[in-house]
């Protein structure tokens, strides 16, 4: 059974004060590169509507010599709280991205310096900037100094096992001006392997003034709970457990806010969901989002029968009504073996 103590219900009852900016929820939804979109965030914020969003990271250097902006940093003007999230190693092209970011509607910034792949980390963004602290401190210092919303700062505990750095990293992160940090239990060495070593997300914790958000193997309500109470953090940032699945970070926060553990959806009303997505992805971005969605397609068809036989046609999909006709025929089977049908999904979602 999941239960909160008295001493973290209480804290988490309050609002999440970034600053001057707050956040009525302590789960976020983490920056996914391919993944939040403007569709899958506004699915996420069906379940979640106080939760903070963030976009895919966005290039600061690319930025700088395009006169149009990227459609990874279209945001909603209803889709609030939102941030933007950038990555580089160029403090001035980083401040120059962040007033662009604020102007496109960013409640904050949030600097990525914990992706660990090496695309990223060659050219000195990313998890690189663990391994030249001077250069991170620099880059927050300057975006500070650009935009007046709040600025933050997503990391790891270090560049490798002989080189865990965040307690040193994370305070010259607070120096300079980041008004929070999330930070990814796990090394750039680690990638997504073995666990979330959360013990060092609770002495971040025990160093720092501005709040700190754990991440990291939060898959369930119940890991959620187990690392507030273990680390003190602040809130917790959702990753990998929302693909396929945009539901987790809702339900994290249904519970923290009231205790209550919400029925998990069935997989029919996954499947509609898949089916909406499909549906947005396309008339959002036409033929590029059918492919896509591949991915996600594949994520939500898990957990019944026939689920695998599904996934491999879904990977394959280049048509948008080849892929609505096989969710039809997936749900119709289900329904078939027992499942009761849902209502009819919220229109609300539709892309205009």
């Amino acid at each position: 059974m999941v239960t909160l103590s008295p001493n973290l219900q209480a804290k988490l009852s309050q609002p999440l004060k970034i600053d001057s900016f707050e956040v009525k929820s302590r789960v976020l939804q983490s920056p996914l590169s391919g993944v939040t979109d403007l569709v899958f965030r506004r699915l996420v914020r069906r379940y979640a509507p106080d939760s903070m969003m963030y976009t895919e990271m966005v290039n600061a250097t690319g930025l700088h010599y395009v006169k149009q902006l990227p459609k990874i940093m279209e945001v909603d003007p209803n889709e609030r709280p939102i941030s933007i999230q950038l990555f580089d190693c160029r403090p001035d092209f980083l401040a120059e991205a962040a007033v662009k970011a604020v102007a496109e509607g960013a409640d904050t910034v949030d600097i990525n310096m914990g992706c660990p792949v090496n695309k990223i980390t060659k050219n000195g963004g990313g998890s690189s900037l663990l391994r030249q602290p001077e250069v991170a401190e620099a880059i927050v210092r300057e975006v500070v100094q650009a935009v007046d919303v709040p600025v933050t700062v997503k990391t790891r505990i270090g560049w490798n096992d002989q080189e865990i750095t965040i307690l040193d990293f994370a305070k010259r992160m607070e120096d300079a001006g980041a008004k929070m940090i999330t930070v990814h239990g796990r090394t750039r060495a680690q990638g997504y392997n073995g666990n979330a070593r959360w013990e060092w997300i609770a002495r971040v914790k025990e160093v720092l003034s501005i709040p700190v958000i754990g991440n990291g193997d939060i898959f369930s309500v119940e890991a959620a709970v187990k690392c507030l109470e273990q680390t003190g953090a602040d809130g917790v940032m959702c990753s990998r457990g929302t693909l396929g699945y945009p539901f987790l970070v809702g339900e994290i926060d249904h519970f923290l806010k009231t205790g209550e553990l919400l029925a998990p959806p069935t997989p029919i009303q996954r499947l509609e969901c898949a089916r909406e997505h499909l549906q947005a992805l396309w008339e959002y971005k036409g033929d590029r989002g059918v492919r896509q969605a591949r991915k996600h397609m594949t994520w939500y068809a898990k957990g019944f029968v026939g689920a695998a036989d599904l996934r491999g046609k879904l990977s394959l999909v280049d048509d948008v009504n080849q892929g609505l006709d096989l969710i039809d025929r997936a749900i119709e089977n289900l329904v078939q073996n027992g499942y009761e049908p849902e209502l009819e999904a919220d229109s609300s979602f539709a892309l205009v």
